[in-house]
């Protein structure tokens, strides 16, 4: 098969890019090829509870119809992934052997859940969520469960909680740190969202590990590295993402965690662009390579992606930013928010005021910020981000 553009990834960044182009040009070849059996639909969407809860349309996840690559004369290769690029040739190689030569190509991969390697992982009943495939599975999972496990002090530990509770369902959830989201937020930021989650009838055990999923085939219980046992139906699993970047590298793509790529998401192979949760790219607003796994972000690198591959010369300069919500609590981080040694961190507001803000400085300026129940405070801060203010 022959294509002006390759698209590998069909999310949010793949997707936007596809969009760029054929608005811009409306001959171009263009071909989105995606490891996924479904077309474009919201990632985002697959943790709230009005989807998993089932209070609006399953098909409601989906952001493009049926027809919608077909009217935008876009070819599309479902469910079959990229397993080897020749950027000299300008050749990708799908896992079923067929052969793809292109012009340009955006790698847009996404990133995949860590999956447990402990006895009994493998059992039904341990979930992940990522893809929709994931998210028919807790479904499923919760109609028929009474008791929950959720492995992981995060944005999915969270998130999975709060619809858990609402579900009905006895929900506990297990860390390895001393407190929630430790070493991404304070102790009392972490407390904060403990106490939320308390109040919400969540129990919390910390500082554990799972040992053994138990069970015959199907959770029915995890084993604890202290020894204590504990019933489940249902093992939710939520312990970081990584990018599987093995043909990456083989292709002679320059990788870190993620692929690596400057300010107009360009890597060092010639044509070939990257974006989305996979780019660890030039970020202009702090002066560093970083890597970011959200919506927003994604987004925006499809577009500026799709504009330099098509001559521009656009750099990618946004802030950065992860919100969350539910237990009662509205929780967000905006730029760069690790407290290194050099960076001075300034406190608004207070956990007993029910409503906190870290500021984290380097020189004066704001670097980042993190936000319990003070989102109000995320647009200023933003704004002294991006514009390198003296404060």
């Amino acid at each position: 098969m022959q294509t002006q553009y390759l698209i590998v990834g069909g999310g949010v960044a793949g997707t936007t890019a596809a969009e760029t182009i054929r608005a811009k040009d409306k001959e171009a070849k263009i071909l989105i090829v995606s490891d996924e059996p479904y077309r474009f639909y919201s990632r985002i969407m697959l943790s709230k509870p009005s989807f998993f809860l089932g209070k609006i349309p399953f098909d409601s996840v989906f952001l493009k119809t049926e027809t919608w690559a077909k009217e935008n004369n876009i070819d599309c290769s479902f469910g079959q992934p990229v397993v080897a690029l020749d950027t000299t040739k300008k050749v990708a190689t799908l896992r079923d052997g067929e052969e793809i030569n292109y012009e340009k190509a955006l790698l847009a991969l996404g990133s995949a859940v860590n999956r447990w390697t402990i006895p009994g992982a493998e059992k039904s009943g341990v979930l992940y969520l990522r893809t929709l495939d994931d998210a028919k599975a807790v479904i499923a999972s919760v109609k028929t469960s009474k008791k929950a496990v959720v492995i992981g002090g995060g944005f999915i530990g969270f998130e999975m909680c709060d619809m858990l509770k609402l579900a009905g369902l006895e929900t506990t959830l297990i860390i390895r740190e001393k407190y929630f989201w430790e070493p991404m937020l304070d102790e009392p930021s972490g407390r904060m969202i403990e106490a939320a989650l308390k109040k919400g009838g969540v129990n919390i055990i910390y500082e554990t590990l799972v040992e053994e999923v138990l069970g015959d085939g199907k959770v029915a219980g995890v084993k604890l590295n202290n020894g204590q046992t504990m019933l489940a139906d249902m093992v939710m699993v939520g312990i970081g993402n990584h990018c599987a970047l093995a043909w990456v590298k083989s292709a002679g793509i320059a990788c870190n965690r993620g692929i690596l790529a400057d300010e107009f998401m360009a890597t060092n192979a010639p044509d070939v662009w990257t974006a989305g949760d996979v780019a660890e790219y030039n970020d202009l607003a702090l002066n560093e390579k970083i890597q970011l796994g959200t919506w927003v972000n994604a987004q925006l690198h499809g577009r500026i992606a799709a504009t330099n591959m098509m001559g521009g010369h656009q750099p990618y300069h946004q802030i950065t930013f992860y919100t969350a919500q539910g237990m009662g609590l509205a929780i967000a981080f905006v730029g760069d928010t690790r407290v290194l040694s050099e960076r001075q961190v300034i406190q608004r507001g207070s956990p007993e005021a029910g409503g906190y803000t870290r500021i984290i400085i380097l020189n004066g300026e704001v670097e980042g910020a993190t936000m319990v129940n003070r989102t109000k405070d995320m647009g200023a801060l933003g704004k002294l981000i991006e514009q390198n203010i003296n404060v």
